[in-house]
């Protein structure tokens, strides 16, 4: 059985955060998720924006995190070589009510601590957006909104955290979890957590489970909230379109949600969406003709060129949500249980200072923290030709001729890119494209994914109808009596 000091349960951006973080201390850290894959929980469908603060209660722990965590962020891109992009967003009002509604925005994010936001008017707009509708009379401008890789950031931590002794887990679902006293008045558990690949103890568990935190905090002894997915449909448009706007738009946020947005990615496709509709179903991941005419008639009353021939991609994401702020709390009843629940938007940019939270709540009940020695703090920055000059390209290529032959050509992908990958633990086709794009183009890997199967199957020693699209379930190819 392995035994640590510490289980963190979820492998998405919080819980890679929070492993990596409690990987500077002198701790035995294990990290279970239930996938092939880091971050392909709630992760993998995140729109990546790095929010300012805005939009959020000044007395909610979503605000306070949220502030905090943007500049932690920026801080932890620059040590994990990921591409952090300050675009700025405008919150966009179109009359006299919805300008009273922008002041009062900014008088709360400015309570909360958000640098720099500012009014602006219409004739700003018309020179700094000039698709944007000219019925907008203003917008709320906060220029410290970013954008990042989703997912590259999750992968990043989580290779930094190994880097640093933890020990991930996965295909590793938990089953079962026993508090087992190690006193005679249970001030004190030990958890022994029964998983599909055996038994794990710890002295601390640290339930960051997404859309199954409920389920786990209750095997805990913990049933006192819930989560309710809350559906997001989100459509991707073509590169082409990667000029349609220069910052995030977002329309005058609702009680449920900030809106359907206009999103500039990380990787230039701009978004537009999401929807929000709670759904019982934590699989539902199904997008609708209603969801598409929702998000098209929401993002065209900002900028009404927005062509849906332009679409390539329909996807849908669940948000885990519980009540309106997050839960990150110390369990007095179950000693030793740190909940990390109902983290939804802004999720991913609270994620480092969440870390820090739970950190700071681990030593407060009575966990040592020893700095280590040595904390390898930095990665080399993953090469993507998709993002580098042509003459970065011609020294890459003379030192490495993989990087010349050309897997992906939608996204311009080398062979070098996708084995790197491989390496650095892709072990499915969602896995290369999360970390390299390969497949995420207009074509949908129509003329890259028998490529990236061979290589797949090459570098792990797998037969071809192995590999799968993201895990036990997913097989691509379908066996029959050839040895493929």
């Amino acid at each position: 059985m392995n035994a640590y000091d510490i289980i963190v349960i979820g492998g998405g951006v919080v819980g890679t955060s929070i492993a990596r973080e409690l990987s500077r201390y002198k701790l035995r850290i294990g990290l279970l998720e239930k996938e092939e894959e880091l971050a392909f929980g709630v992760s993998k469908s995140n729109s990546g924006i790095i929010h300012p603060g805005t939009q959020n209660p000044t007395d909610s722990l979503k605000g306070k995190l949220c502030v905090q965590g943007n500049k932690l962020t920026r801080k932890i891109c620059k040590e994990l070589g990921v591409v952090f992009k300050e675009v700025g967003e405008l919150i966009v009002a179109f009359d006299d009510s919805g300008m009273e509604e922008l002041m009062r925005l900014k008088k709360e994010g400015e309570e909360l601590g958000v640098p720099k936001l500012e009014i602006v008017d219409s004739a700003w707009l018309k020179k700094n957006e000039p698709n944007l509708s000219d019925k907008a009379a203003g917008a709320l401008y906060a220029p410290t909104a970013g954008i990042i890789s989703p997912y590259r950031f999750a992968y990043d931590l989580g290779e930094n955290a190994a880097k640093n002794g933890v020990e991930i887990h996965l295909l590793t679902e938990v089953q079962n979890i026993n508090l087992i006293p190690e006193n005679s008045t249970a001030e004190k558990y030990r958890f022994e957590v029964s998983t599909s690949k055996g038994s794990f103890r710890a002295r601390y568990l640290i339930n960051a489970a997404g859309l199954f935190a409920d389920e786990i905090s209750k095997m805990a002894g913990i049933d006192n909230f819930k989560i309710t997915p809350r559906k997001g449909e989100e459509f991707l448009l073509d590169k082409n379109d990667e000029h349609m706007t220069d910052h995030l738009l977002f329309p005058l946020p609702t009680k449920t949600s900030k809106g359907v947005l206009v999103i500039k990615t990380s990787d230039g496709n701009p978004m537009i969406g999401p929807t929000a509709k709670e759904v019982e179903d934590k699989e539902d991941l199904s997008t609708t003709d209603e969801g598409l005419e929702k998000v098209l008639s929401s993002v065209r009353k900002m900028i009404p060129t927005i062509n849906s021939n332009d679409i390539i991609a329909y996807f849908a994401g669940l948000r885990p949500a519980s009540g309106h702020d997050f839960i990150v709390r110390y369990e007095d009843k179950v000693p030793g249980l740190i909940n990390v629940a109902g983290i939804q938007s802004p999720g991913l940019t609270a994620a480092p200072a969440i870390a820090l939270m739970v950190r700071d709540l681990l030593k407060k009940n009575g966990l040592t923290l020893r700095r280590k020695i040595f904390f390898h703090r930095h990665r080399r920055k993953t090469v993507h030709l998709f993002a580098v000059p042509l003459s970065e390209t011609e020294k890459l290529v003379k030192k490495d001729a993989a990087y010349g032959d050309i897997v992906c050509r939608c996204e311009m992908v080398s062979a070098k890119e996708v084995t790197d990958a491989i390496a650095r633990g892709a072990k499915t086709l969602d896995g290369i494209k999360f970390r390299t794009r390969a497949q995420a183009g207009r074509c949908h890997g129509g003329f890259c994914t028998t490529r990236l199967l061979r290589i797949l199957a090459d570098e792990t020693g797998k037969k071809v109808i192995d590999i799968t699209k993201r895990g036990p379930g997913s097989e691509i190819v379908k066996k029959d009596r050839r040895d493929v």
